[in-house]
């Protein structure tokens, strides 16, 4: 499980007075300022004053002891953290990403497929990143039909590949058989 989670990311600045754009990855862009301090990948502490969500992936904060817009733009590109311990536990059938990176990649008969680099959204879902065994990569749609099971506690998921996928089996390529 992971020690910290990814909440947001500065864009850059905006306005004069040190607010900063963030694109979050909370559920709405409001729920950054809910789980205390934020952090920064060195430890920086930053606590949000305020906050206004702008559309439905992205705030204007205003951070406390950043005053002005070259404090602001000196915040760009910074990745915003929180501690795992922060957020609520999880209800059955739910998990955060972060909890995903580093599973096992199972197919249907158990075999070893690779590990879960990581979940990415480019606009049409999410999208399960996988670093294959074979030290190749695949993506593949992160819904029930492709990843039926979701096994967080045996360290593993299950994928279903598409048949349309070619891949390596004993050296041989074949269409659908995943190993």
């Amino acid at each position: 499980m992971a020690a910290d989670i990814l909440l947001g990311v500065v864009l850059g600045a905006h306005g004069l007075k040190g607010e900063v754009k963030v694109r979050t990855f909370t559920e709405a862009p409001e729920r950054l300022a809910a789980y205390g301090p934020l952090h920064d990948a060195k430890g920086r502490v930053l606590s949000i004053v305020h906050i206004r969500a702008i559309d439905a992936a992205s705030a204007v904060v205003r951070f406390d002891r950043i005053h002005d817009r070259k404090d602001a733009e000196a915040l760009k590109s910074t990745e915003l953290f929180v501690a795992r311990t922060a957020l609520p536990q999880t209800e059955a059938e739910e998990f955060y990403h972060a909890d995903l990176v580093g599973l096992r990649v199972e197919d249907s008969e158990g075999r070893l497929i690779g590990h879960i680099r990581g979940i990415h959204n480019f606009g049409a879902g999410d999208v399960v990143d996988i670093e294959r065994t074979d030290g190749g990569e695949a993506l593949l749609p992160f819904n029930r039909q492709f990843v039926p099971v979701v096994d967080i506690d045996a360290g593993r998921i299950v994928i279903v590949a598409p048949e349309e996928i070619e891949v390596r089996s004993e050296g041989r390529r074949t269409r659908g058989d995943v190993e």
